[in-house]
């Protein structure tokens, strides 16, 4: 192999490896911006269902229920 063909090599290698940093810290941007949104939909549901077990759990609504299936 001849010089040329040596500082080509290194030089594409190169390349291709800048290219492939890239491409994953692009990815572990997009995988961040998923998990935040992903939490904040959590954080929803959360608040959904405390709200529901709230209502389920009052004696009210305990009461209405019993009158209903007489």
């Amino acid at each position: 192999m001849g010089p040329f063909e040596i500082a080509a090599i290194a030089i594409i290698g190169g390349c291709a490896i800048s290219g492939y940093k890239t491409y994953m810290n692009s990815k572990d941007r997009n995988n961040s911006q998923e998990v935040a949104a992903l939490q904040d939909e959590l954080t929803k549901l959360k608040q959904r269902v405390a709200t529901l077990e709230s209502i389920v759990t009052d004696k009210s609504y305990q009461l209405k229920e019993q009158i209903n299936k007489l």
